[in-house]
């Protein structure tokens, strides 16, 4: 999108000399030469003097001829040096005194600076000597600039790289701005040129979100047919949902559809360690977003900065968060104006956000992307089943009906997994059976074929199993069988696996059969095997939480009608008294009782239609909604899903067939 020069800013000239960029590599490179230049000069020394080494003795000899015109002690490294005189350069160096230079010297190593010093005194007295005597406490060299210098070099680069570090190795040239640009927003723009390839077209499902954000783009394409009215345009919209429901993708299609410059940025990428970067990061996000108005912000995970600031100083707050958050709401909705920047955000944690941030003004909408139903999975395959070779007899209502709550990834996931299935067996398309294949494998684990089982424990399971099997066929509201199976997948010795119904509402007759449901495999281990095991721990689990959910929030309990505890408020104590907590462990226990001896009278009753069924497990190790059939007679209850299943069940009962989501793990 073309920008208009701002007034008040020079226009830039793109056609003068391009000068080249500093980089700290120059730096670097100019040390280690100059390091470098000192080591091999022995200390950078200019205009060095012609030296010859000597022995004490030779030494000795000098001074008594007369040679000598100073003397100078290193008492550091026991070394001195004898200047010598420019008459007796040729006796001492056997070279003319242009080819030595000007004042050339001897070095001679000594013993003892004493013994040097009476020598010189009587050499003097003799008048021998009449040079001076001097003393040098260290040579200029090297190691003495290294030692002087180093420590602070190490520190100053020590602390070039750590900058480097923070502020996300400097930009792409590396230069000394990424050290100034750690307050910087490090959002992705979009604009005409480098838009998303995401459109509404590859948004399946989400009906209603999806017309939402349609809207918003709408107005940012023709505002003035909604301010006419005198309407706002709205500020900001939160994008609500469970993991892996398309928040994210909706934000993706916004930009590939808008044609306005889109900055995208993650909650966390607010959080530093230093302090304030968090808030400039935020000022300078929305500064960007307005000098290039009309335009969309997208913050992804927003409760990373948005979380509920706390009312108690002393409770561990992060004080760099806070403001960061507190920027990030003066921004949105305070003294300046945002004229034509809307903000998008997306989080599946919506109760943890502060209550200012979600204030009418800042975000004004609030859209909610729930876990797609069955017409919007059936859309979700359709997108997903793009890129892939299926079979021309693949129904796709039937997977969406094998998959009641996936989430549009799962869905992705499960297309993935069947493409890859029907690679391994060498297939030239993917047929029904490896999407089967496919939702057993992600919902159930990977089957353990190979898993030694003793053939009591075979019998036990197959009882199990055989119990959930009975009871759910003869309760009117329990989930439609789809098979039965006791080959271990994942923690799992066995499977019980069921097609759940979609209601929009639950009665307290449906929860109650699904617990009786739940319950049968443990009362079918009493019944016929006269003992108990751990392999109904998950069932037990289940049929708890789903009690409890009935009795303290739902307002089921006989004892307790019309009551919901539920209050997100009370954070540090539960909003009722202990004796209501010992009434609401009483009913919960009476209603798990009531269906439990429930079940086992539905298995005394179809005694011998379990043991049937029981037998036919440990045969064939899996059985199929038709096998149960075969045994008890047709269900007195159909529902829609049976239908469906009824129309395509699949005929070979081999160890991969069947599938779906509901399922019971023992």
């Amino acid at each position: 999108m073309s920008q208009q020069q701002s007034p008040g800013h020079p226009q830039r000239n793109d056609n003068g000399p391009k000068m080249p960029k500093f980089n700290m590599n120059w730096l670097y490179t100019i040390i280690i030469l100059v390091l470098a230049y000192m080591f091999f000069t022995g200390g950078g020394s200019i205009g060095k003097q012609a030296s010859t080494e000597a022995t004490y003795s030779d030494f000795k000899k000098f001074v008594a001829h007369g040679y000598a015109t100073k003397v100078v002690i290193n008492k550091r490294d026991s070394e001195l040096k004898m200047y010598v005189k420019p008459e007796h350069i040729r006796k001492v160096f056997n070279s003319s005194a242009k080819q030595v230079g000007p004042n050339p010297y001897v070095r001679v190593n000594y013993g003892s600076v004493d013994q040097v010093e009476e020598f010189l005194d009587a050499q003097t007295e003799a008048k021998k000597f009449s040079g001076a005597l001097d003393y040098e406490v260290s040579s200029s060299g090297f190691w003495d600039v290294l030692l002087s210098f180093g420590p602070t070099v190490i520190f100053i680069a020590i602390w070039f790289f750590l900058i480097y570090r923070m502020s996300g190795g400097m930009g792409k040239g590396g230069g000394m701005g990424g050290i100034f640009s750690v307050g910087k927003s490090k959002a992705q723009e979009y604009g005409k040129d480098n838009l998303h390839d995401v459109t509404f077209k590859d948004v399946a499902g989400q009906e209603g979100a999806k017309q939402e954000v349609q809207e918003i783009v709408e107005f940012l394409k023709n505002p003035k047919k909604y301010t006419d009215l005198g309407g706002k345009i709205p500020k900001g919209a939160l994008l609500v949902g469970p993991p892996g429901t398309g928040k994210t993708l909706l934000a993706k299609a916004v930009a590939g559809e808008a044609g306005v410059p889109f900055f995208s940025m993650s909650g966390s990428d607010f959080v530093e360690m230093f302090v304030g970067v968090g808030a400039s990061r935020v000022r300078d996000l929305f500064n960007k977003a307005k000098s290039k108005a009309p335009s969309i912000i997208f913050i992804d995970e927003i409760d990373a900065v948005g979380r509920a600031r706390s009312s108690h100083p002393g409770m561990g707050g992060n004080d760099e968060r806070e403001n960061t958050l507190n920027a990030l709401l003066t921004e949105m909705d305070g003294f300046g104006t945002n004229s034509g920047v809307i903000i998008l955000a997306a989080t599946n944690r919506v109760d943890m956000l502060d209550k200012a941030l979600l204030r009418a003004g800042r975000f004004d909408r609030e859209i909610h992307v729930e876990l797609p139903d069955l017409n919007e999975r059936k859309a979700i395959f359709g997108v997903h089943l793009r890129p892939i070779k299926t079979d021309a007899d693949l129904n796709v209502e039937f997977l969406a009906r094998q998959t009641p709550g996936f989430s549009g990834a799962d869905i992705a996931n499960v297309c993935n997994e069947a493409a890859l299935i029907a690679a391994r067996a060498d297939k030239s398309f993917v047929s029904q059976q490896d999407f089967l294949s496919a939702v057993d494998r992600i919902i159930g684990g990977l089957e353990k074929k190979t898993k030694v089982m003793t053939a009591e424990e075979k019998r036990a399971i197959a009882y199990h199993e055989a119990g959930h099997a009975t009871i759910s066929w003869f309760c009117q509201y329990a989930n439609p069988l789809v098979k039965v199976t006791i080959v271990p997948r994942g923690r799992a010795l066995g499977a019980a696996w069921y097609l759940p119904e979609e209601r929009q509402i639950t009665t307290k007759d449906a929860m109650l059969d699904e617990m009786c449901a739940l319950l049968g495999g443990r009362a079918a281990e009493d019944v016929f095997l006269g003992r108990i095991s751990t392999g109904a721990i998950n069932d037990l689990e289940r049929c708890t939480k789903t009690a409890y959910s009935m009795v303290a929030y739902a307002g089921m309990s006989d004892t307790l009608p019309n009551l919901c505890y539920y209050n997100q408020e009370y954070s540090f104590s539960k909003p009722y008294s202990d004796t209501t907590a010992q009434q609401i462990d009483q009913e919960v226990l009476k209603m798990i009782n009531v269906q439990y001896q429930r079940a086992k009278s539905l298995l005394e009753e179809h005694r011998e239609g379990h043991n049937a069924l029981a037998q036919l497990l440990i045969d064939r190790e899996v059985i199929f909604a038709e096998d149960v059939e075969r045994i008890f007679g047709k269900r007195p209850w159909t529902s829609r899903s049976e239908e469906i299943l009824q129309d395509e069940q699949p005929k070979d009962n081999g160890m991969e067939e069947g599938s779906p989501s509901g399922m019971s793990l023992s």
